[in-house]
């Protein structure tokens, strides 16, 4: 039995099939990355699996715990998010709130933490996120980049099953992108199981140990790094590739 299972995920808007019945299973301790074209359904399932959208159809087992995603009912929805966290685009940060007390949040409200235990874990994983000197920053008062990381910081802080990382450096800019792989690749190397949806290739090939090839709602093609790079066997992505082969200049064997 795998960490996470996910079975039969299914979403539409519409008429417009985004996911369709989507199969899925992460190891303990996998870092399992979601390519493909943008449109292609990468974000929407990461927010099914948290509730934040509502499939049609689709169940999700954590750590041998089931799930029905189509049934978003308060005591459902709150009983499936203690297992998932989410890092998003756009930080989304409190902004009336320093850096720690954004970390500690989530551990008094949801956790019932007291806030001496909720501010000693919210500490520690500031440390590990390289903001112990902004622990009492606005987030107004912080870059993109330390943003993102106190965003991660506290997902961390939950100790989810399965941590979902939405495109964390999309919005950053270039100078920044970095910091934020180096946090994602500590968090990986710490044991985290970790769902990601991001176009840094680079960083794909060498942290991920899955890879999930993602096009019109449908996963093409699944397996390791070097299956995916080296030998992909569809020819869609060969194509998909290639063009990120010249967008950025990577060397990838296709």
């Amino acid at each position: 039995m795998s960490l996470v299972e996910i079975r039969g995920l299914s979403k539409k808007y519409g008429d417009n099939v985004v996911l369709d019945k989507i199969d899925l299973d992460i190891e303990q301790g996998e870092v399992v990355a979601i390519i493909g074209p943008s449109g292609t359904g990468k974000s929407t399932l990461l927010r099914c699996l948290n509730l934040l959208e509502k499939p049609e159809e689709g169940t999700v087992r954590f750590d041998g715990v089931s799930f029905d995603l189509t049934k978003r009912n308060k005591k459902d929805t709150l009983a499936l998010r203690q297992y998932t966290e989410m890092v998003f685009q756009q930080f989304n940060l409190f902004r009336q709130k320093t850096a720690l007390e954004n970390v500690m949040e989530g551990l008094r409200v949801v956790k019932k933490y007291s806030k001496s235990e909720a501010e000693k874990i919210a500490l520690d994983e500031l440390e590990k996120v390289g903001m112990s000197d902004r622990l009492y920053h606005y987030p107004r008062h912080l870059s993109g980049g330390q943003q993102q990381r106190v965003a991660i910081a506290r997902a961390l802080a939950m100790n989810p099953t399965l941590l979902l990382m939405d495109e964390p450096t999309s919005a950053l800019d270039p100078e920044l992108v970095s910091e934020v792989l180096v946090t994602i690749r500590k968090a990986a190397e710490d044991g985290n199981t970790i769902l990601l949806v991001t176009h840094e290739m680079s960083f794909v090939k060498s942290v991920a140990n899955k890879i999930v090839f993602l096009e019109n709602g449908k996963i093409v093609e699944y397996g390791t790094p070097r299956d995916i790079f080296e030998n992909p066997s569809s020819e869609r992505l060969k194509e998909f590739l290639a063009h990120i082969n010249m967008l950025e200049g990577a060397e990838y064997v296709i």
